[in-house]
């Protein structure tokens, strides 16, 4: 999942074929200097100082740009790197090889309960970026933060990079999704339509 694929259905993609996920990023990879402003701008948000151990979530964190820009703001900090596909995180191994002691991979599914259990927790922070709404159905998603919430400590922050489609209820539905939850409030920090950038903080 991770980056791109922006007006791509999910079923339009073939997320286990390392020929095709290899394809994929080459394209993807000429949008890379416009996003990585954008990751930034999302850290600077996450209230932790630079020098932090922080343990954080990379939720379908793909090939590893999101992963990456957080070791690079947070030099202490330990990443867990969630993603559907087993190609996708053999290219983010390869990109993250300078940080091999500092990321965990683990291939889970967001529609399988059990992926809070094999990422485990409790996490300071969760991040994603263009990748969640991949799952498509409006049910998958506001499930899918519920696992966030429930791997996050109580008060820690979730910030997502997203397209917030109004055919899936664009920001107001997924505000409710996040507060039932269990995120006390949600913000917007940016948008340009459908894309947004929310901070939602896990109720203490």
């Amino acid at each position: 999942m991770a980056l791109g694929g922006e007006g791509i259905l999910a079923g339009e993609h073939d997320w286990q074929s390392a020929d095709y996920v290899s394809a994929w990023i080459d394209r993807d990879v000429t949008r890379d200097a416009e996003r990585r402003q954008r990751l930034q701008a999302m850290l600077a948000h996450a209230g932790f100082a630079p020098e932090t151990a922080v343990k954080v979530l990379d939720v379908g964190g793909g090939y590893g740009v999101v992963t990456e820009e957080v070791l690079g703001a947070f030099p202490n900090a330990r990443v867990t790197l969630q993603d559907y596909s087993a190609p996708m995180l053999a290219q983010a191994k390869e990109r993250l090889a300078p940080f091999a002691d500092r990321v965990a991979y683990v291939v889970a599914d967001l529609l399988d309960p059990a992926w809070t259990a094999a990422v485990g927790g409790a996490f300071d922070l969760a991040v994603s970026a263009i990748a969640i709404h991949n799952l498509r159905d409006t049910g998958a998603i506001a499930r899918s933060y519920q696992g966030i919430a429930k791997v996050l400590k109580p008060g820690a922050l979730f910030l997502d990079y997203d397209l917030f489609f109004d055919r899936s209820g664009g920001l107001p539905a997924h505000t409710k999704w996040l507060v039932e939850a269990g995120f006390a409030a949600v913000d917007t920090l940016w948008q340009q339509p459908p894309l947004a950038t929310i901070a939602a903080r896990r109720a203490g």
